[in-house]
């Protein structure tokens, strides 16, 4: 098995891996826009663990390594910092003890959703901003119903309240009379 620990950012990453049956160990700046991190991974031979912690802009890169058949260890970034005695950051030092942890089995691994858990979090959180965007609509259009001497409530949403409101709100092409336009 391959252990790599990978300090990842959103156009570059710093790797260190070692490999458990030969002991090789070495680390790489690997850089995205070139194609050298999915060239890297592409040539390693499955068994492969990566451990990188938790960042928000790093789906790619996760979906890439999955469809390679690497595993994926994401861990809590604030244990994984509290196990540095230095508190100074640097990245080669960073992957260096990302791979630490993986070979003395202290990596603390998050749990994380699978792609489809993420793709109906996505929509849930869209019908909300939807649900949220109507909400203000209506508040915003019974506010200027009321400011029109219109006080009918839940019944402003119904037909005749529509009616009601459209009779108060146009004027007539005749002398200014208010008509319902139904």
């Amino acid at each position: 098995m391959i252990l790599i620990g990978c300090d990842f950012h959103p156009s570059w990453q710093q790797v260190c891996w070692l490999n458990m049956a030969s002991g090789e160990t070495n680390n790489q700046k690997l850089v995205h826009a070139s194609g050298d991190a999915e060239k890297f991974y592409r040539r390693l031979a499955v068994p492969v663990r990566v451990g990188i912690e938790a960042t928000g802009n790093c789906q790619c890169f996760l979906e890439l390594l999955g469809k390679l058949g690497h595993e994926v260890w994401v861990g809590d970034a604030a244990k994984i910092r509290a196990c540095d005695p230095r508190q100074q950051k640097h990245d080669p030092r960073d992957a260096r003890l990302l791979l630490q942890l993986l070979v003395e089995n202290r990596f603390p691994r998050i749990w994380t959703p699978s792609s489809e858990e993420k793709d109906l979090r996505q929509l849930l959180l869209h019908r909300y901003k939807l649900v949220r965007m109507r909400v203000q609509v209506k508040n915003e259009l019974q506010h200027l119903a009321m400011n029109k001497g219109i006080t009918k409530g839940r019944r402003l949403w119904s037909t005749a309240g529509e009616c009601s409101a459209s009779c108060r709100w146009r004027r007539g092409p005749v002398g200014g009379e208010k008509t319902c336009l139904s």
